[in-house]
This record gives C-alpha cells, sequence and structure tokens, in this order.
C-alpha cells in the first residue's frame, strides 16, 4: 500500500524556471583528439576511415566512440534564426578556429623580422578562411591586435613589427658572448668556453697577449661578461615564456579549435627558472587543449659565422668562437621544436620558404579528422594521461594530434561537476546531441540603438532518464544561453534551471518537447549563439551553434 501524498505533494508544481548567470570550470568529459595526417610530400591524407585509426590512452588501448571528416569549406551552416527582417542579409560564418601569432621581437635580427614580415604578409593575404579568427601578439607587449577577421588590421599589425630588446647596449660588447656561451662559462664551468672568450677580449681590448697579467685580466673581464649576459638572457627567456603563457590562457576562453603560431628565431631555456615556466607551458596548453607551432624565421641554417662578431685574428680563436655561435643557434631551435612536439603542433625550421612555413602551421588543413572516447575508469586525480595515435592501414602517414590531456581532480561537490561539465561544452564548437535540442533565434528592435534578442530552445524529453519519486517523474535540465560577438569574444549568458516534477499524463504530452526561452538585452550586430542543455539525472549533454545578425 503506497503512503498516501501530503497537500503538499500534491500540489506540487510540475514545471519551473530558474535565472541564474552561469559560472564556469574546467572538465574533461568526453575527450575529442583533433587530428591532421600527411603524406612523405606533406600533402594531407583525407580518405581515413575511423577503422584506420588506434588510439591509445597511457598505453592503453581505447575505443573510438566518435568520428568526425572535418573537410574546409567557406561558410559554415547555422541554424536559420526566426527574426522580425524576412530579407536580411545570410549571416557570416561562425568563427570555429583561433589563430595567435606569436611574432619574438626580442630575439630576433632586424633582417630576419624583414623576411619575416613579408612572408607573414604573404600567408595572411591568402590563406585565412571565413570561420577563422586571428590574432597578433609579440613577446614584448607591443604593436598587438587582438582577434578580428579583418585581414586589413592583421597585415597592418604585422607591418609595425620591429625588434625590441630589454636592455640597450652603448656600442660593440667586448667580448660579444651569447646567452648560450655564458651558460658554458659560469654554469658548466667550461675552461675551453672561457679561454675562446679571453681569446676574443685580447683582441678587441687590444691587450698584448705576451703579458701574464693581461691574460688574467681579459679572463676576469670575460667572467664579468658572461655574468652579465647569463643574467639578460635569463630574463630574456623568462619574459618570452610568460607572454607565452598569457596567450595560451587568451585562447582558452575562445570557443573553437586554438592554435597558437610562434615565430621565433628560437631562444634558449637553461635555468632551472627557464625549464621549469616551460614544462608549465606544456601542462597549461594540453588542459587548455591549445597547439603551439612554431616557425624558425631565421631560415636555412648556417654555420658560417660573421667576420664582424669577432674581432680576432687567430684562426683556432675564430674557430672556436665559430663553434659557439652555431652551437647556440642550434640549442636556440631547441624549445621551438619541444613546444610544437609537446602540444602536437608543427615545427618548421632550416628553410628559406618562411610564406610556405606560416602556411604549412597555420592554415586550416583540407581534411582533419576528430576522434572521440570516453576513458576507461578514469580516476579525477588531476593527473596527465599520454595521448598515442597511430594508422593501423598504412605507413607513410605522418600525425598531427594533441599529445595528451588531464583528467581533472575532482571533488564530491556533484554540483561543481554539473557546471564543470557545461564549461567545456560552451567553450567547443563541437556539436553534442545526446539530449535532442532545437535551437532559434528571435529579436525586435524596440529602438534604432537596441534590440532584444530571444534564444528558444526547444527540448525532446523522450530520451531523458526520469527518476520516479513518489508518483512523479523527475529531472533537472540546466539549459545554458552564451552570446559571443563575430569574433568569439565572450559577451554575456545565461543559465536556466528547468525543475521537472511530471505526472505520467503530464509527461506523456510534453515528451515531443518543452521550450525554454532566454531574453538578452543587446545592440544591433552580428552574434554567435552557443546553446548547451545538461540534465541531471542521466547526465546526458546536448551542444549547439547558431549566429544572429541584427541590423543596424
Amino acid at each position: 500500500m503506497s503512503a498516501r501524498l501530503s497537500t503538499a505533494q500534491e500540489n506540487a508544481p510540475e514545471l519551473t524556471q530558474k535565472d541564474t548567470a552561469p559560472t564556469f570550470q574546467s572538465k574533461v568529459n568526453l575527450v575529442l583528439v583533433p587530428i591532421v595526417v600527411r603524406d612523405g610530400a606533406g600533402h594531407v591524407i583525407g580518405n581515413l576511415t575511423k577503422d584506420d585509426f588506434q588510439l591509445f590512452d597511457k598505453g592503453k588501448p581505447q575505443t573510438i566512440a566518435s568520428f568526425q571528416v572535418l573537410r574546409r569549406r567557406a561558410s559554415q551552416p547555422t541554424d536559420s534564426p526566426a527574426h522580425s527582417d524576412a530579407t536580411a542579409a545570410p549571416l557570416p560564418a561562425s568563427p570555429e578556429r583561433y589563430v595567435a601569432y606569436l611574432f619574438d621581437d626580442l630575439n630576433v635580427q632586424t633582417g630576419d623580422l624583414i623576411y619575416a614580415k613579408k612572408a607573414a604578409t604573404a600567408h595572411l593575404s591568402t590563406s585565412l578562411q571565413p570561420t577563422d579568427r586571428a590574432a597578433v601578439y609579440t613577446t614584448s607587449g607591443q604593436n598587438g591586435l587582438d582577434f578580428t577577421d579583418d585581414k586589413a588590421k592583421l597585415i597592418e599589425a604585422v607591418a609595425k613589427l620591429q625588434p625590441r630588446t630589454l636592455y640597450q647596449h652603448v656600442g660593440r660588447q667586448c667580448p660579444d658572448l651569447t646567452y648560450y656561451w655564458a651558460d658554458l662559462i659560469i654554469n658548466k664551468n667550461d675552461p675551453m668556453a672561457l679561454n675562446a672568450a679571453a681569446q676574443e677580449t685580447m683582441v678587441c681590448m687590444s691587450l698584448d697577449p705576451t703579458d701574464p697579467s693581461a691574460k688574467t685580466t681579459a679572463k676576469q673581464m670575460s667572467q664579468t661578461a658572461a655574468n652579465q649576459e647569463l643574467s639578460m638572457g635569463e630574463q630574456g627567456t623568462r619574459v618570452t615564456l610568460s607572454t607565452l603563457k598569457s596567450v595560451i590562457r587568451r585562447l582558452s576562453a575562445k570557443p573553437g579549435q586554438r592554435l597558437i603560431v610562434l615565430a621565433s628565431p628560437g631562444f634558449l631555456a637553461l635555468s632551472g627558472e627557464a625549464m621549469n615556466d616551460k614544462a608549465e607551458i606544456l601542462d597549461l596548453a594540453a588542459s587548455l587543449n591549445v597547439m603551439i607551432s612554431s616557425v624558425n624565421i631565421r631560415g636555412l641554417f648556417t654555420t658560417n659565422m660573421d667576420a664582424s662578431q669577432s674581432g680576432s685574428s687567430s684562426v683556432a680563436a675564430q674557430n672556436s668562437i665559430s663553434q659557439y655561435f652555431s652551437q647556440s643557434a642550434l640549442a636556440s631551435e631547441d624549445v621551438l621544436a619541444e613546444l610544437a612536439d609537446g602540444t602536437g603542433g608543427t615545427f618548421f625550421h632550416n628553410n628559406n620558404d618562411l610564406a610556405a612555413g606560416f602556411t604549412q602551421v597555420a592554415a586550416a588543413p583540407e581534411v582533419s579528422y576528430v576522434l572521440g572516447f570516453s576513458p576507461q575508469a578514469l580516476k579525477p586525480d588531476g593527473s596527465f594521461h599520454r595521448l598515442k595515435i597511430t594508422i593501423a592501414t598504412r605507413k607513410d602517414g605522418s600525425i598531427q594530434a594533441r599529445r595528451g590531456y588531464y583528467a581533472v581532480k575532482r571533488g564530491r561537490d556533484a554540483e561543481a561537476d554539473a557546471k564543470a561539465d557545461i564549461q567545456d561544452a560552451v567553450f567547443s564548437r563541437d556539436e553534442l546531441r545526446d539530449i535532442p535540442v532545437d535551437l532559434q533565434t528571435q529579436f525586435f528592435k524596440p529602438a534604432a540603438d537596441s534590440a532584444k534578442l530571444t534564444i528558444v530552445a526547444k527540448v525532446d524529453l523522450r530520451r531523458l532518464r526520469f527518476k520516479k519519486v513518489e508518483g512523479r517523474n523527475n529531472d533537472n535540465l540546466t539549459v545554458v544561453s552564451v552570446l559571443f560577438d563575430r569574433n568569439g569574444n565572450y559577451i554575456t549568458g545565461m543559465t536556466k534551471n528547468v525543475e521537472m516534477r511530471l505526472r505520467d499524463q503530464t509527461l506523456a504530452r510534453l515528451e515531443s518537447g518543452i521550450t525554454v526561452k532566454t531574453n538578452f538585452d543587446v545592440k544591433p550586430g552580428t552574434y554567435v549563439v552557443r546553446l548547451v542543455v545538461r540534465d541531471s539525472e542521466g547526465q546526458a549533454m546536448a551542444a549547439r551553434n547558431g549566429a544572429v545578425d541584427i541590423p543596424f
């Protein structure tokens, strides 16, 4: 015999909605792995299927739950908005991909930068797609441009680039050391490196090579110069890495694919602090799903040292000095290579065709793949999971893909976990369809400079897992509606919490769908819409993309 329901229970509302401002955290749910596959000549391979791929998480094979083939196109179809202007122009393509061009103006020589600017201009003039947004940043923090699809502004920002320095040198340095050479002298206690610097000092200071005291003076001057160069080099590297970290964080709030193109002649990370910074950058990029590709704008590497860099008349001394400059240049590439390899990016180097280099590392590939998998027995301990992707059916394919992800450290707060689910979905461009949801937009203009925008979500209830409690079918929906501007900058958002306590007859009547409307006061303009729906019982997700253009 069932318990008699109280009057309050009998009269409890079946469907209620509450508005809250969304708060976001971060969480890995379904792990998505974007992949580009190229043959030996660098051409994209576009005819692969799900069965061609094998995916491993910490060495353990995973089941590929979802598989997408993405082909580059001029525009992206969006949901057709219902609005008051039936003759409005077609909506612009929604941004899908964000490319931050970070130019290392602290370490570059004038000639290399001139060539790099010309190559970057040629690339930006022809390679950006309607769904791309690009930004120009510098390691010095000067002459930056935030994300835009305006090619003219991007090219103008590139044209303004010029070499910068943290420290102003007056006249020619004696001896003229590199950071790598200084590190050998001070940190590695390399006697050969110190002797080569002392020989250089003897010549550039016109000291008597037969005078023992002059040799002592030359060594002392070399050690002093090495300490100064070491300090400046360490600070320059940390500023460069700090800027890179800031760009990663800026990209993390963008809804779509995220790529940094680091254009640099290379730099060194030799100190313990710099190496820690580099490791943190790799961790941060992995956790925020940001890929870093790098272009060595020095171009074709040569071991020939400019004679003006040395005042030495000794052939042996010149050979030693040339060796240290060459070793320094080679070592400076290591960080560029590590950043690309550690984040799934591409490293372009030892090639003077920089325009092709920018296009290779930054242009959207003609065909890419997205593998999705749900990690098996994933422990919420915050640990790093290294991914490995192989192609079982052919040997000639090189794979560009993210190298891993972080399992989010979870607590016992179910509400925080739900918000974390939604965070991932909001700042993605991937569409999820666990719950059938239809997205529409409506607007009207009460005045020339203002508009009322309504985001309409029709949610099909038939695939929800209701929990039966005291004769009612219980479930809660969280409906998040978010507006971005046309360049993908977050503007505003609103969360609707829908509490369902439905009688059987009500559920039968509403199974085909309920409608949830969210209203925004906006200015005329173009907006990208992101709609995310999550239910509490089945923890199913839906995510849809849309766009609306409100004329001025």
